[in-house]
């Protein structure tokens, strides 16, 4: 790939008489000042611009680069300036035919009050995720599935690469649904506008239904319902109690992203000789041994072809990114960032975006994407203890060692380092984190085979798996569909994990959002959900209490989480045998009850004296 700023440059498609400005509009009482603009417009650098007086803010700079196209403009907004206006005039147009832009405004709106208490409020460990993929999950609008001015028209539920036409009004109609299964909150995969060509992966033309190929970071899809339709769906989740969390991602950019069909400069993507691919390991960024050259393929390697890596080294680039997440924050009033491809970014960059939203919103939560092995290295890449010459400021991590560690205690036989004593042994290195409350815990999404595929469509498995999501220490996610026992793996394709909610489209010949539309075995595992689900809501030790492990022994695992009003014990077998636990080994936490309330069915019986069989789990209320 030679040369690629200089053919991309070329390959200038749309009307470029027509001006464009990134942010789209900004708001008063910022606590940075700055602001910088990117007018996007046929010649616009070779003009003379003039801003006419408006109280409180000031023209700073203009600032042109290798594209004529491009006018960077830096103004200093101060926190006496009101909403309104800007004004505009170019003297010397260069573009007869974008005469109506010798004049223009800018809007300065003004900031919610409400911030922090309605909204952005942060999603913490009393939360409960719900990961859903927006064009798989509900229909709400079909007159939106598709466009004749969008690059790929593509729309066939038949075709598991096209778009099945999901959408944000068909969320806001589910969310009755996803609260009375007991989340709190809502992740959904990128909402941003994807207009791009149809892609060739695998030997199959695809679409980027999965929401990860930016084209422009201001416009939410189209065919998802467009920026009312998801401003409509947060105010909505928000006046019933439910929070938002969004997709971000800064790594890369689709390559029919405007500023990639009309660059800007030459280094506002990373560029090689020829095409390189990031090795998609994290481990070069952590090695005290590791070579510069190793971290420069992880991080400024292109994820894919059609998935450009932006370089965050550039100061406008970096502006562009950050400007964006604080506008789409307080444009829409999300509650919290997950940050894709993590570790692929470039670490100064993360801190300053992340930095830029916690200065402006105290109370959002950030949480990256970093698919590793070692808890070591999923530490290093947000807050910690560890002693390191560089510091990352994010909040949590997915926390992927958990996940593989979840998997092993319910699949591998009981061993010394195998099985529980897996899981047992990676949550005794949460020491490395400054809050491992913070982290995400999760069983599948939208990148990894499905939970109940992953236990052997073992309904004693998926019990025991589903106790230790909605028990353990940090934020529970729970995947779509997940709770009707939906299955697969990524055989062929991811697209077999991201099948459509059976029921959300007209037509459907099942619903599984009702509970007359799932079989007996798709309701027990909804209400075994459900039950837990609102038992944690309510429980002060579950969501802000402490956490006791004990060793396992012979395949018994047993932890308590605990706080001065309450305290649970959750025991799982995971042995092939039955289990009679020695309860004087617990007294630590035991000592005081004498009942137990099990959480699921509401029996009490006596603290001892019962046979724990193979794979059964069990979460308890102690009571005195």
């Amino acid at each position: 790939m030679k040369n690629i700023f200089f053919a991309l440059l070329l390959f200038v498609q749309g009307d470029l008489y027509t001006q464009t400005i990134y942010p789209t509009h900004w708001f008063t009482g910022m606590k940075n000042p700055n602001l910088q603009l990117i007018i996007h417009r046929d010649r616009v650098a070779q003009e003379s611009m003039t801003m006419l007086p408006y109280a409180g803010v000031k023209l700073v700079r203009q600032t042109k680069v290798e594209n004529p196209n491009y006018l960077f403009v830096d103004l200093h907004i101060s926190p006496a300036a009101k909403p309104g206006k800007l004004r505009f005039r170019i003297d010397n147009l260069q573009s007869p035919e974008a005469v109506s832009y010798k004049t223009f405004e800018y809007e300065l709106k003004a900031r919610s009050k409400y911030n922090g208490k309605t909204r952005v409020q942060g999603v913490t460990s009393e939360d409960m995720i719900y990961l859903l993929m927006p064009d798989r999950f509900c229909n709400g609008d079909p007159s939106n599935d598709y466009f004749d001015d969008m690059r790929d028209k593509g729309h066939d539920r038949n075709n598991p690469f096209d778009r099945h036409g999901g959408d944000l009004k068909g969320v806001q109609d589910k969310l009755d649904y996803i609260q009375d299964l007991g989340a709190t909150t809502i992740w959904m995969t990128p909402v941003v506008e994807n207009d791009m060509s149809r892609t060739m992966e695998g030997g199959s033309s695809r679409s980027t239904y999965h929401g990860y190929a930016f084209t422009d970071q201001y416009n939410r899809d189209k065919r998802l319902g467009g920026n009312e339709a998801y401003r409509k769906l947060v105010e909505t989740a928000h006046n019933k109690g439910l929070k938002i969390i969004q997709d971000a991602v800064y790594n890369h950019i689709g390559n029919d992203h405007w500023s990639v069909r009309d660059m800007p400069m030459k280094d506002w993507l990373n560029q090689w000789p020829a095409f390189t691919n990031t090795s998609y390991k994290d481990q070069p960024m952590v090695d005290p041994y590791g070579s510069t050259m190793d971290k420069k393929v992880t991080v400024d390697g292109w994820f894919t072809p059609f998935l450009v890596d932006l370089n965050q080294r550039n100061p406008y680039v970096s502006t562009f990114l950050i400007q964006y997440a604080v506008w789409a924050t307080e444009e829409f009033g999300i509650d919290g960032w997950r940050v894709d491809t993590y570790f692929y970014s470039d670490p100064i960059f993360l801190n300053k975006v992340n930095e830029a939203l916690y200065r402006e919103f105290p109370s959002v939560t950030v949480f990256g994407e970093v698919w590793v092995q070692s808890v070591i290295n999923s530490a290093y890449f947000c807050e910690n203890n560890i002693s390191l010459s560089f510091k990352h400021n994010c909040q949590g991590v997915t926390d992927f060692p958990v996940y593989f560690a979840s998997l092993d205690l319910l699949n591998q036989p009981f061993g010394w380092n195998e099985g529980a004593n897996r899981f047992y042994q990676t949550l005794a290195q949460d020491v490395v984190y400054k809050n491992p409350m913070r982290n995400c815990l999760f069983l599948d999404n939208h990148d990894m085979n499905r939970f109940y595929s992953m236990v052997g469509e073992d309904f004693l498995k998926y019990q025991m798996g589903i106790n230790l999501l909605l028990t353990q220490r940090g934020i529970p996610q729970l995947y779509y569909g997940t709770e009707v026992l939906m299955k697969n793996y990524k055989d062929p394709s991811d697209a077999e994990v991201r099948k459509d909610f059976p029921g959300g489209w007209p037509g459907d010949t099942q619903n599984k959002f009702l509970a007359s539309g799932r079989t007996e075995q798709e309701n027990k595992a909804y209400n075994y959900i459900k039950t837990l689900a609102h038992f944690r809501k309510n429980s002060s030790a579950i969501t802000t209490g402490k956490l006791m492990q004990f060793v396992p022994k012979d395949g018994l695992y047993t932890y308590f989480r605990y706080d001065n009003r309450q305290t649970v014990m959750v025991i799982s077998n995971t042995s092939s045998s039955p289990q009679k636990p020695d309860w004087s080994f617990y007294k630590e936490r035991l000592a005081g009850f004498t009942m137990m309330k099990n959480v699921i069915t509401g029996e009490i019986r006596g603290v001892h004296g019962f046979e724990i069989k193979p794979k059964e789990s069990f979460v308890f209320e102690l009571v005195k």
